[in-house]
């Protein structure tokens, strides 16, 4: 397959996933290794592609207000420093390894999107922050926040996902963070974490721009289109399409490795 098919996939994933929060790093990743690029490199160019296009986004959901600036930078300093570990480590790990790790991830968050939300927590707690933006006010549990987030963080970097395939449905289930909010909170972290995973990778060396920035154009024409279409879409159609798009992704990479 060609360079320039592949951004045309890629463009279509960053606009179905874009909707979602999470960029589409799982399926970039998906698409270069069926197309029989190895996991390191596929990774590695992933991030890139979800930096690019996760970054399009932001701008636009930031100008929409679907952001919580607040939790932005809450989650943000976590996802960073995890991410870039992830990323710089994950050449260490046996490629067999690294898409079951990636398979688990994806299913997991899919089940978790089928969930209720929780009611708001209480607010007298030691470990309960509260966080007030846009005249909305989110009541965060640090002692289950800070350890989901530093793993996704390290998995999102380490595989090439995005961190938007748990940070979504932590925002739905366990803050009461409305759909749009989440998504474009999540959008936000997801440039964060594909920055730091990205830079992790490129300190490690595995990287090959002649494939990843042909590949990062169709991401943000993608990118740009989605977070269009995601300013008008009802929560509900939202969250569905997270979850249908996380079950396709973790059962094709659970067939691949078997």
């Amino acid at each position: 397959m060609d360079t320039w098919t592949l951004a045309a996939i890629i463009m279509l994933i960053a606009f179905v996933m874009t909707m979602t929060g999470r960029g589409g790093g799982n399926f970039y990743v998906l698409t270069l290794v069926l197309a029989g690029i190895d996991m390191n490199l596929s990774a590695s160019t992933g991030q890139f592609i979800l930096m690019s296009s996760s970054l399009m986004a932001t701008i636009l959901f930031s100008r929409q207000k679907m952001n919580h600036w607040k939790l932005t930078i809450l989650l943000g300093v976590l996802i960073f420093v995890s991410a870039m570990s992830g990323g710089y480590l994950g050449h260490y790990f046996n490629e067999r390894m690294l898409k079951i790790v990636f398979a688990v991830v994806m299913f997991l968050a899919a089940i978790l999107m089928l969930r209720k939300p929780k009611k708001h927590l209480k607010s007298d707690r030691k470990w309960i922050v509260s966080l007030k933006s846009n005249n909305e006010e989110y009541h965060v549990n640090l002692l289950i926040t800070v350890p989901v987030v530093l793993l996704t963080g390290f998995i999102s970097g380490m595989v090439g996902v995005s961190g938007g395939s748990f940070l979504v449905p932590l925002m739905l289930l366990t803050m009461s963070v409305p759909m749009h909010i989440a998504v474009g909170t999540s959008t936000t972290l997801v440039t964060i974490s594909a920055a730091a995973g990205f830079f992790g990778h490129l300190g490690a060396g595995v990287f090959y721009p002649q494939l990843a920035v042909p590949l990062a154009l169709g991401g943000l024409v993608g990118g740009f289109l989605g977070a269009k279409l995601a300013v008008k879409s009802k929560p509900k159609n939202l969250k569905y399409l997270f979850a249908g798009t996380q079950l396709v992704a973790s059962v094709i990479m659970i067939y691949n490795v078997l």
